[in-house]
């Protein structure tokens, strides 16, 4: 089990590195051996989990990013996708894997500015996103091999097992622990994950790249093709997984229950997309256990973000891992349609 993260480590505090004067050399030492000297180096994001700075050259903008460790696989996967599905994603200008560093081109506004997030555009999203995997699918072995952790159905088990024994090994206070009531309650639910797991697996469909964060924002239109980036939370799963960020959100944003029909209209965008290899109907079935094992995903990016957290970002934080993992007895975000 040691493939998965660990909420419980500590590693040295990456923000704070990151705002140091010799990082802001290292990287500018970068960027002139790839680009050429920069006129201007500056950070947009400062995160505990990631970097990102614009960086202008004479040749033009670029946007350069740092992962912190745990999640430093995203310039390897990038560079992976763009030789496997160039028209998906944002371009790669460069790629240092071993410090995970990454550098890509002004892309201009993203989706969520230019088009808003009506229900056509989150349509397009999820639909476009569902091409992406379905375009990287056969080249699973080789994303699982630039650093995607894998998360099968038949995992769901196991992974809880081992996530619920690394939150008890956190001490009592820690902010990233999770309380004895919450982790009893998760192990309650082990029959309905592994019943949802057998659902979701009898459809046969590929393991494939999960987002684990689509939405408007993570997201170019290029002359009416999307291109989509920040891929730090991703993970290999099945496919349908990719379909909670953007239903939960849109739930959230419009107030909508399980069986509203606006929900529905954008799943069935996505699930179009994989109605070849399953009956439409069983697709449509099995999306409720489906988004709720990918709350499993949101509990494994977040429990890889906690290490280089320090004390104040931990505050923050801390607790992000555990709350997901403990939202798998939650209801379902999507339901039977309304009539």
């Amino acid at each position: 089990m040691s493939r998965y993260a660990d909420p419980g480590l500590r590693h040295p505090s990456e923000s704070e590195r990151w705002q140091g004067a010799a990082f802001r050399a290292e990287l500018s030492a970068w960027v002139t051996e790839v680009v050429g000297p920069p006129t201007s180096v500056e950070p947009t994001k400062i995160r505990p989990w990631a970097s990102v700075w614009r960086v202008e050259t004479p040749t033009g903008v670029h946007f350069a990013k740092q992962n912190c460790p745990t999640q430093a696989f995203e310039a390897a996967v990038l560079e992976e996708l763009a030789a496997l599905a160039p028209h998906h994603v944002v371009p790669v200008t460069a790629v240092d894997r071993a410090r995970g560093l990454l550098m890509t081109p002004d892309q201009g506004p993203v989706l969520a500015e230019t088009a808003g997030e009506d229900i056509d555009t989150w349509c397009r999203v999820v639909a476009a996103g569902a091409a992406l995997q379905r375009e990287v699918a056969p080249h699973a072995d080789r994303l699982a091999a630039a650093g995607l952790t894998v998360l099968a159905p038949a995992d769901t088990t196991a992974y809880v097992e081992h996530a619920l024994d690394r939150f008890a090994a956190i001490p009592d206070g820690d902010p990233r622990g999770m309380s004895p009531a919450d982790r009893d309650a998760v192990r309650a639910h082990l029959p309905v994950l592994a019943g949802w797991a057998e659902q979701v697996g009898a459809l046969g469909l590929p393991l494939t790249l999960v987002h684990n964060d689509l939405h408007g924002n993570n997201v170019f239109d290029r002359d009416g093709e999307l291109r989509f980036f920040d891929f730090a939370d991703a993970l290999l799963m099945e496919p349908l997984a990719a379909l909670f960020i953007p239903l939960n959100m849109l739930a959230h944003g419009l107030e909508a229950g399980p069986g509203d029909p606006r929900l529905h209209r954008v799943a069935d965008a996505a699930l179009e997309v994989w109605s070849d290899l399953a009956p439409a109907a069983e697709l449509r079935a099995a999306l409720p256990a489906a988004l709720q094992l990918a709350r499993l995903a949101r509990a494994e990016s977040w429990s890889r973000c906690l290490p280089p957290m320090n004390a104040a970002e931990l505050a923050d934080w801390g607790d992000a891992a555990a709350w997901w993992l403990g939202s798998v007895v939650l209801d379902p975000i999507l339901g039977e349609p309304a009539e």
